[in-house]
């Protein structure tokens, strides 16, 4: 039995995808990485509050293995088709913009504990990964998708001289 799709190589594979397509695309692909990330970091936040951490020093542990799941996800299946910049380069900046996004989520358990008063496991829960979650969330896609994984730089076209006048 063969397959519907052509696998010719001159086979006309449609339109390409629309930028709505594209980008939905991607924020699947972001919030599935960052889901497998997001069950890492509950994981280790949790086992910090039970050896007796303080919440804040539980979410900051908690990032650090995130963030390494966070990275590979991202970078060999979201942004997978974006130029490649140098592991360093990229690697730098999805740290630093995850510690960034790791101290949003961060402020949120220090304003739950000391402006609100909630000292909770529960409310630790709550602040460190619904709102800081959320919030750290929205920072990581636009800080990625515009500074660490960046756009391929579309071909130049060559010019020609002597054309006709």
């Amino acid at each position: 039995m063969t397959s519907p799709v052509s696998t010719r190589p001159d086979a006309d594979p449609g339109p390409p995808p629309s930028r709505i397509t594209r980008f939905r695309s991607e924020v699947v692909q972001f919030l599935v990485a960052g889901g497998l990330a997001y069950a890492v970091d509950v994981l280790v936040f949790n086992l910090g509050l039970s050896l007796g951490m303080g919440g804040v020093a539980a979410k900051i542990m908690s990032s650090i293995p995130a963030t390494i799941v966070a990275y590979i996800g991202n970078r060999y299946w979201t942004y997978r088709e974006r130029d490649r910049t140098g592991v360093g380069r990229e690697y730098t900046l999805f740290f630093v913009f995850s510690a960034i996004a790791a101290g949003i989520q961060a402020s949120s358990v220090f304003v739950s504990h000391n402006l609100m008063g909630y000292e909770s496991k529960l409310a630790d829960n709550i602040s460190a990964n619904i709102i800081g979650m959320a919030l750290g969330t929205l920072f990581r896609f636009w800080a990625f998708r515009t500074w660490v994984f960046k756009h391929k730089r579309p071909e130049a076209v060559p010019v020609v001289e002597g054309g006709m006048s």
